[in-house]
Parts: C-alpha cells; sequence; structure tokens
C-alpha cells in the first residue's frame, strides 16, 4: 500500500478520535505528498524512495523547528513540533542507533575502497542511498568524515 494511501486512512481514523494533533501531522504530510506528485516532470505516482525523502525532509524541519522553540523557550510550540514529529517518524524505517550506523558506514567504506578523506563524497553518495531514511544527514555525513580521518 503506497504512503498515500495509509496517510489518508490514517487521516480518517484520526478524524473519527478527534485526534487534532496528529490530524495536523497527517495532513502536513499529505500535503507535501501531493505537491511532490503535481510538480513539473514528477511520475504520476511516487515510488518508496521518494515517499521516504518526503517523510524525512519532513521530519527534518521539525526537528529543526523544535530545537528553534526550544532555545526560544516557547515549550507550547515545541509540544506541537514534538508531536508532529512523532507521528512523521512513525512512517519512516526504523532509525540505527550509533552502532548500526558506524557498522554499515564502515561495509560500505570497505566496499567502495574509500582510504582517504577525498573519497568522503563517494561515501556519502552511497550511504545516503543505501540508508535512506534511516539516519539523519548530518549525523551521517559527520560519521563518514570522522571514519575516513582516522
Amino acid at each position: 500500500m503506497s504512503l498515500k494511501l495509509k496517510i489518508e486512512q490514517e487521516i480518517k481514523t484520526a478524524m473519527l478520535q478527534k485526534n487534532k494533533d496528529r490530524l495536523r501531522a497527517l495532513r502536513a504530510i499529505k500535503s507535501m505528498i501531493l505537491i511532490a506528485e503535481t510538480e513539473k516532470g514528477a511520475a504520476i505516482t511516487l515510488n518508496k524512495e521518494a515517499e521516504i525523502k518526503i517523510l524525512s525532509r519532513a521530519a527534518k524541519q521539525r526537528r529543526d523547528s523544535l530545537k528553534v522553540y526550544q532555545d526560544q523557550g516557547r515549550k507550547d510550540l515545541a509540544d506541537i513540533e514534538r508531536d508532529e514529529l512523532q507521528v512523521i517518524e512513525a512512517f519512516l524505517p526504523r532509525q540505527l542507533n550509533q552502532d548500526e550506523l558506524e557498522t554499515a558506514v564502515r561495509n560500505i567504506i570497505t566496499k567502495i575502497g574509500a582510504t582517504s578523506p577525498k573519497d568522503i563524497g563517494k561515501v556519502m553518495g552511497r550511504a545516503s542511498r543505501e540508508l535512506s531514511g534511516k539516519v539523519d544527514g548530518k549525523v551521517l555525513s559527520t560519521l563518514v568524515k570522522t571514519l575516513l580521518m582516522e
């Protein structure tokens, strides 16, 4: 079942349960999906990889907003972002923990034969594809740089 259909079903459920916070997050996701589907040159239906990109982008936006609101002491707005982030993360693949991530990146470095910081681009390209939606890009980038600097 496509992400769009799952979201539509979840919207109906949230409406019936009168869960406004969940409904707001689900509608935001659906909006992002509709925008992606109607972009010029876009496929009629999104593939799994495109859906994960959309969800990852939405989760990153919520994390960034959450940090800003927490820094500014806006607990009310931070709570809204945290709630929406939890809903979005429920649709993303399980996030890798630090050990799993390090093992996966080390395997990619070995496969590619990367040995120096000059190979960061190659490793990041492959790691981004293989670990799409399972890890934040900043965390991945930092780890790749650290491992290649050793």
